[in-house]
């Protein structure tokens, strides 16, 4: 009988983990974007050891994956910076954007043909997204993002021809920005998504059906939802041409449905059937059969699937929701028999799934497939750290939210009567959400004697309307008033040692740290990825998707310039006394470089100890394998060195 092997005693944050930094990316992909024809699936894959390479993949279920184009290929959009929506598939041909030139390229799938990629885009500086097909009018129709003059890019609606003429026509425009152009099956009726500065999608979008006649003209456009303050996402036809859509009308994303007598909800529930709409092509729900929906909803943080289906004997709709044991969900996808999405939860990595339609109707718990995972299960359930969904109290008498690991290792243990070093974890967006699927990057910590908070602040999704609309005029301030309660709390709760609390977050959430650190005394260190130090330098200096998103989080630029001073770091770095590190892409358009490096000077002038570490070819996020795992190394050397910690 062998022995089990005896638990090692060592200070919190000391601990040797069985998660070193090539784990995270070890032989790990990113899955996004799955699609179904009939019995035909294909998916995208970001590949870190491929410098993020996003393939496109295709399997006929039962058979063996395969990639559909050659090693040289990367499948991405850079429409408004965040891209999403970069292929459709069909039973003849896989329309997809290439990277290296954002062209729109036609893949033939028939027999006898060659899969050599034709473009069907000129060439310029354009971007093409969220298409779809008008098999009628041999054309595609497609979100287009103009480049090609001075000032922001043109977003319009155009018609995309497919037989090779490179021709690409406009058939709507005026608004700044078009998402979900979708075609009714019988052909005669278009459906868009549109909104205009200073509205982010899930502000406020508009919701637009007209008629189209044989030669493809629109007439007669109407809103037939939607405005300033409701926000719409993903309008689909259902099999027998009726019209959904989710709304936020009732403050939560609801499902609906559109007809000529009007409009009903689905589904009144106080649960988010939606999630914010950050890139193309995202998906909450699907049909299978012309009476059923499969759909993901949240509920306090976590996802699950559910069940509609028409009542018999009466008007309205009958739910259940499906036993799974997913906490997140994403990507739903359906066909006529099979369904797919993509799931996660605590002890699982993100993989893509497989239902048969016939199965979801009979069946509490319906029988799933894995079709592809993200990454294998590489790490020891017993050394993966549960997440324990939090609420606490905050300013203003109101509650914040978030999920508290604790520090995971079977082979250690602590020195009795001490407490671990805490890293607060603030999500970006800020518009976005946290979830408690398995994320090797939060395990890292854990496994080693950290423990973690990671913050649904005020702001975040998932929680209502109301709850997301909190931050608006007040960011910089609510949610840094969260992260720093939330670091009180577990001090109150005896889980975090006072003296060793660290915050760290990206982009937007780089924001949060950058800001709890100046205006508050809470943290002791903090690491910024790719976070914004000044307000007015992101107002003046930012992509046409985000450029007026601080209007509403903080304020009208330049009418309120003082308050943007106010809450910028950068003019408050006498008030910022503790070491900090940033890391950094020199090729981000979203956050560019000059932000840390203003920051790092700032805190180099002060003697204040600081870090700054770039990425070359790196732009908002970290893609590379090896910029992922030099990232999270510098950083856990970084914090080792501030609170003498060698491992």
């Amino acid at each position: 009988m062998s022995k089990a092997k005896a638990v090692k005693t060592a200070p919190y944050g000391r601990w040797e983990s069985p998660i070193d930094a090539s784990t995270l990316t070890a032989n790990a992909v990113r899955l996004d974007a799955p699609q179904l024809c009939n019995d035909v699936a294909y998916w995208l894959e970001s590949r870190p050891d491929e410098g993020g390479r996003n393939v496109l993949m295709r399997q006929q279920l039962g058979r063996e994956p395969r990639e559909l184009l050659d090693a040289s290929t990367s499948v991405r959009t850079r429409a408004n910076e965040y891209g999403g929506g970069a292929y459709l598939a069909t039973e003849d041909a896989v329309f997809a954007v290439f990277d290296n030139d954002q062209r729109v390229y036609q893949i033939p799938l028939k027999q006898g043909h060659s899969l050599t990629p034709a473009p069907l885009t000129p060439k310029g500086d354009y971007c093409y997204s969220d298409f779809c097909l008008d098999s009628e009018r041999n054309r595609l129709i497609a979100v287009r993002e103009d480049h090609s003059a001075v000032g922001e890019p043109v977003c319009t609606l155009v018609a995309i021809d497919l037989r090779g003429s490179l021709t690409v026509t406009v058939l709507v425009e005026g608004a700044d920005f078009y998402s979900n152009p979708r075609l009714n099956h019988r052909g005669d009726k278009l459906c868009w998504l549109s909104w205009c500065h200073p509205n982010m999608p899930w502000d406020g979008t508009q919701l637009t059906l007209a008629e189209l006649d044989a030669g493809g003209e629109l007439h007669t456009p109407q809103v037939v939802a939607g405005g300033d303050s409701e926000s719409i996402f993903q309008p689909s036809w259902s099999p027998s041409d009726q019209l959904f859509f989710v709304s936020d009308r009732s403050n939560w994303w609801n499902l609906y449905r559109y007809d000529d007598t009007g409009t009903v909800c689905v589904l009144p529930m106080d649960a988010e059937f939606a999630t914010p709409q950050w890139v193309f092509g995202m998906s909450t729900y699907g049909f299978c059969g012309d009476d059923k929906i499969l759909c993901t909803f949240t509920e306090n943080g976590q996802w699950q699937l559910g069940l509609i289906t028409p009542k018999k004997t009466q008007k309205g709709y009958r739910f259940s929701a499906l036993k799974s044991p997913m906490t997140q969900i994403s990507n739903i996808t359906t066909s006529a028999e099979h369904l797919m999405f993509i799931g996660a939860n605590a002890n699982r990595a993100p993989a893509l799934y497989h239902l048969l339609a016939h199965s979801i109707g009979h069946a509490a718990a319906p029988p799933m497939a894995i079709v592809r995972r993200s990454q294998a299960d590489i790490v020891e359930p017993a050394n993966l750290a549960t997440p324990k969904a939090v609420s606490y109290p905050t300013s203003d008498g109101e509650t914040c939210h978030g999920f508290y690991y604790p520090p995971c290792n079977v082979g250690y243990q602590a020195e009795p009567d001490t407490l671990p070093p805490l890293i607060v974890m603030c999500h970006g967006g800020p518009t976005g959400a946290t979830s408690s699927a398995l994320n090797y990057k939060l395990q890292f910590w854990t496994s080693r004697g950290f423990a973690v908070l990671d913050v649904n602040y005020r702001g975040s999704t998932g929680y209502g309307r109301d709850y997301r609309d909190s931050l608006k005029a007040h960011w910089g301030v609510k949610d840094v008033a969260d992260v720093v309660a939330g670091a009180q709390y577990l001090v109150e709760q005896k889980l975090a040692h006072p003296g060793q609390l660290i915050i760290r977050g990206s982009s937007a959430g780089g924001y949060t740290v950058l800001a709890a650190l100046t205006f508050s005394d809470t943290f002791s260190a903090g690491a910024s990825l790719y976070g914004i130090g000044d307000l007015t330098a992101l107002a003046e200096d930012t992509h046409k998707f985000e450029s007026r998103y601080l209007d509403t989080l903080v304020g009208p630029y330049p009418e309120t310039k003082q308050r943007y001073l106010d809450r910028s770091p950068i003019t408050h770095i006498e008030q910022l006394n503790c070491p900090v590190i940033f890391l950094q892409g020199l090729k981000d358009k979203v956050v560019p470089p000059a932000q840390a490096e203003a920051m790092v000077k700032a805190l180099t002038d002060k003697g204040i100890a600081n870090q700054y570490v770039t990425f070359a070819n790196e732009g908002h996020g970290f893609r590379a394998a090896d910029s992922i795992e030099e990232a999270i190394t510098r950083e856990l050397g970084f914090y080792r060195r501030v609170f003498h910690l060698p491992a």
